[in-house]
């Protein structure tokens, strides 16, 4: 292009700026505005997106998820526990539990953490109480020993479990007690985790903003998870019993029970290994119930809660609470024995629910119009 041609463009170039009177945009790529250095280019030019600066409204909505997120993540639970329990239908109690705010303090190990590790334990025994008085005795001390305890926490659970059901074949006396078995369901919380560990049909369920979110499985044979693992082992599922002879799939103790429960490289199926669920507690975490198959005969996990949220609503008292889940059970007709604990986050109770109401739009007709003007016109 020569000097003339390239003088011509730029002069035509101006005259068409000149005649639309507009000033140049900045360039546009997807949603986001690159915006150039243009020379009188002013804020009160800047590209506005449903009546306002969509940088500035991105910034407004990630400040408002900041500070909700830090809200849940900051969270710091303050642990208050309460526990009952009931010998319910049966001519015999076989329930024990145990709760135990420091772990470590409690059986003298020394930790490098400042931070407690607390114990909350539900036992349903049956075939006697030795079984679950034993675990409830013996597998806390065992946890707070373990090597790996508690920056393992996961590994020092599981161990433990199978430990202490080791040791009840070689310490207990006498031997009639072999016959006894327990189930067992344990909630550790160390800083904001919680760790649930369970092996049996007992049953804890968190309230998180009131909706009940189960933090363990029932094991028994009618799970189809647990069946297959059974048949996988040699075992069968007989008229909804393992074998024909007991009503849970995983427990501690029993024993007796020759061909279902085995010791050394043999594995049986009936095991007394745990199934555990960790999670991180936030704020909207209220509390956690633990109870023996005798509450969850009566109550669903939600039922539970609701029944749990208003009578904290109403006194606060997390002990009393525990007494009135357990009275609400017995007189719902209940068989079994009644054990629970209930751990709560919060000094407070918990909030009201909020149920927003569908807004409803009504609509009158051309003729009910007129008749209602009829009438305000006499």
């Amino acid at each position: 292009m020569c000097v003339e041609d390239a003088e011509q463009v730029r002069q035509e170039t101006e005259d068409l700026g000149d005649s639309n009177n507009k000033k140049p945009w900045p360039l546009l790529c997807g949603d986001n505005f690159m915006c150039t250095q243009m020379e009188n280019w002013d804020d009160k030019d800047a590209p506005v997106v449903n009546g306002s600066n969509r940088l500035e409204s991105i910034s407004e909505d990630a400040v408002a998820t900041d500070r909700k997120h830090d809200l849940l993540t900051n969270f710091i639970p303050t642990l208050r526990s309460g526990e009952w329990s009931d010998i319910g239908g049966r001519l015999s109690m076989e329930d024990t539990h145990i709760c135990i705010a420091d772990l470590a303090k409690n059986f003298g190990c020394n930790l490098t953490s400042e931070e407690a590790v607390s114990f909350y334990g539900v036992f349903d025994g049956h075939g006697g109480k030795d079984a679950s008085h034993f675990v409830r005795d013996h597998l806390p001390r065992v946890i707070a020993e373990d090597a790996d305890f508690p920056l393992e926490l996961e590994k020092a659970v599981t161990r433990s479990f199978m430990e202490t059901d080791a040791a009840f074949a070689k310490l207990c006396f006498p031997e009639s007690a072999l016959s006894s078995g327990s189930t067992a369901l344990t909630a550790m919380i160390f800083g904001r985790s919680l760790l649930v560990a369970n092996a049996g049909d007992s049953r804890a369920v968190l309230s998180r903003c009131g909706a009940a979110k189960e933090m363990s499985k029932d094991h028994r044979p009618c799970c189809m998870k647990e069946r297959t693992r059974i048949e996988s082992l040699g075992g069968s599922i007989d008229d909804g019993y393992l074998n024909g002879q007991l009503g849970v799939t995983r427990a501690l103790g029993d024993w007796h029970l020759k061909g279902v429960k085995e010791m050394g490289e043999r594995i049986g199926p009936l095991i007394a290994e745990p199934e555990l669920k960790m999670i991180t507690l936030t704020k909207e975490d209220e509390f956690l119930i633990i109870g023996s198959d005798g509450i969850w005969e009566v109550f669903t996990s939600q039922n539970a809660i609701d029944f749990a949220r208003r009578r904290l609503q109403e006194h606060n008292d997390v002990e009393l609470c525990c007494k009135e889940i357990v009275e609400e059970a017995k007189k719902r007709g209940t068989t079994d024995n009644l054990t629970v604990v209930l751990v709560s986050f919060h000094l407070k109770p918990p909030p009201a629910s909020v149920i927003e109401r569908a807004r409803v739009w009504r609509r009158i007709s051309a003729e009910g119009l007129q008749s209602i003007k009829c009438l305000l016109e006499g």
